[in-house]
C-alpha cells in the first residue's frame, strides 16, 4: 500500500467515525429535548389526552342527554 492510499484510507476511517460520532451527539441531544419538555409538562400539570378525551366524551353525552330531557319536559308542559 502506498503513503496516498494510506492517508485515503486514514481519512476515510476519520470520516466514519465523525459520522457516528455526530449520530451519537444527535441523538442524545433529541433524548435531552425529550426528558426536558417531559418535565415541564409535567411542571405545568397537564391533562394526559386520554383523560382530556374521557372527560370531553362524558360532557358530550351529559349535553345530548340534557337536550333530549329538555325537549321531553317541553313536550310534557305541552310547549
Amino acid at each position: 500500500m502506498n503513503k496516498s492510499s494510506q492517508i485515503l484510507d486514514d481519512l476515510a476511517q476519520l470520516a466514519g467515525g465523525a459520522a457516528g460520532i455526530v449520530s451519537g451527539v444527535q441523538q442524545q441531544i433529541k433524548d435531552d429535548i425529550k426528558a426536558r419538555v417531559e418535565d415541564m409538562a409535567t411542571n405545568l400539570d397537564l391533562v394526559p389526552r386520554e383523560d382530556f378525551d374521557r372527560i370531553e366524551a362524558l360532557l358530550q353525552k351529559a349535553l345530548s342527554d340534557q337536550e333530549e330531557l329538555k325537549k321531553r319536559l317541553d313536550a310534557l308542559e305541552g310547549k
